[in-house]
């Protein structure tokens, strides 16, 4: 290579544009300013748990919309109740299974408000509002029992180092390889009715059962489901106040005349008490107005447009909640069969993932095989050595209502004439146990 060209390709070099590989959303710049991070999840989740789920409760009693949205999505969740179908060989065995369990849940609750169904229902409901759900069992002469306990009273405060590599964060202890062992939870009773401080009691973990939904890997503590909805349901409720005051405000001052020529007179014929005009104008009259007046009417310019922006907001509120607008609103002025089938479609398989991933999981497997093992110890069945298969079941849920039930029902037969489905999937997706089903239809 000559001089010149040296000369050319160091000059090409200098003058040409820098190209850097890079991610958008990591790159810094003006657009990045001010934005929001996030930091480890047990450190945002743990300090942001209390304040959220105390602003979460005071949204569910008091905002309309969080409630009717928290109310809807455990309604479609729980229904009324997931329905354990032993997964036991033997179909006498299956029926005395699930025949044991369904006695034990009419007295599952130990302050006898409610069944086992109720007390689900109530956790999935703590857990959306308060971040997370914690049931003690208690042994009594009856078998076990179940008491829902508020989150707080799982110390939150409560994070140290034990002997031997255990450790303790926000109040559950684990051992060295990470297994959850007990829960330090205050003495103090649900009931009191104010809050005071007590040291906690380690109880052991398989004395508590505790659900929450994961956020990210390694969580040890939930947080409410109405964290990205909170702020949004405050500003909107403020948006709904000022437009209500401005229509008041609006209702009072309809009319304004202006006494140009400042002749001191009132432009039409009234009783009059002081300067203000207390008869004279009624709906639907006609006046004649002398000269030398102006008439002005109030226009809030902050009254038009509002609508739109407004069921945007509870667009987005919905959203946040993972809930369909329908469901949150009550609004069907928009809606057609194509429209719910598809957003209820879409809201079957998020209540699923709730249901399958966190619930049954958390709180309806555990509980099973408490009870079937009680039953086995209490001599309440003999099921010999094959205690294994009798502590396999299977939750059947509610079903999602149809909004054109003969159409799925035509699906279902076609399903079934194809081979596609068997008759024991077809009715759990009905919210049948098969085997139920069949016994009902002989006893028909």
């Amino acid at each position: 290579m000559g001089a010149f060209d040296r000369l050319r390709s160091a000059l090409h070099r200098a003058t040409a544009p820098t190209r850097t590989r890079r991610f958008d959303a990591a790159a810094g710049g003006r657009r990045w300013e001010g934005g929001n991070h996030f930091g480890r999840t047990n450190t945002e989740t743990i300090s942001a748990a209390e304040p959220i789920m105390r602003r979460g409760r005071h949204a569910y009693a008091n905002n309309p919309w969080i409630r009717n949205g928290v109310d809807a999505l455990v309604t479609s969740t729980v229904g009324a109740g997931l329905v354990p179908a032993s997964q036991h060989p033997d179909p006498d065995t299956r029926k005395r299974l699930d025949a044991i369990f369904k006695a034990w849940s009419r007295r599952a609750d130990l302050d006898g408000r409610t069944s086992w169904e109720g007390l689900v229902a109530e956790g999935v409901r703590a857990m959306m509002v308060d971040g997370e759900t914690l049931f003690h069992l208690v042994e009594t002469v009856d078998g076990p029992k179940v008491r829902i306990l508020p989150a707080e009273m799982l110390d939150i405060s409560k994070t140290t180092n034990l002997d031997g590599g255990a450790y303790v964060v926000a109040g559950i202890e684990c051992n060295a390889a990470g297994e959850r062992v007990a829960y330090w939870i205050s003495p103090a009773r649900p009931t009191d009715a104010f809050d005071t401080w007590q040291a906690p009691i380690r109880v052991d973990a398989r004395e508590v059962l505790h659900a929450f939904q994961m956020l990210g890997a390694g969580q040890m503590r939930g947080v409410s489901a109405l964290a990205p909805v909170l702020l949004t349901a405050k500003d909107f409720d403020e948006l709904t106040d000022a437009l209500l005051m401005a229509a008041k405000v609006s209702a009072l001052l309809g009319v304004f005349f202006v006494d140009v020529n400042n002749t001191g007179s009132l432009p039409f014929d009234g009783e009059q008490v002081g300067s203000i005009l207390q008869s004279g104008l009624e709906p639907g009259a006609a006046k004649i107005i002398p000269g030398g007046f102006d008439v002005k009417t109030l226009t809030p310019q902050q009254l038009q447009g509002t609508i739109d922006f407004a069921k945007l907001t509870l667009r987005q509120i919905a959203a946040g909640l993972g809930v369909p607008e329908h469901l949150l609103t009550g609004d069907l002025s928009q809606a057609t069969y194509s429209s719910l089938r598809s957003c209820l479609a879409s809201f079957k398989q998020r209540v699923e993932r709730l249901q399958y991933h966190t619930i049954v999981p958390a709180l309806l497997d555990p509980m099973w095989r408490r009870v079937i093992t009680a039953a086995v110890i209490r001599g309440g069945i003999d099921l010999g050595e094959d205690i294994e298969s009798a502590l396999a079941v299977e939750w059947i849920a509610p079903p999602v209502l149809s909004p054109d039930p003969s159409k799925d029902a035509d699906a279902t037969a076609k399903l079934l004439d194809m081979g596609l489905i068997s008759r024991r999937r077809a009715a759990a997706e009905l919210g049948w146990s098969v085997d139920e089903l069949d016994a009902e239809r002989a006893a028909d």
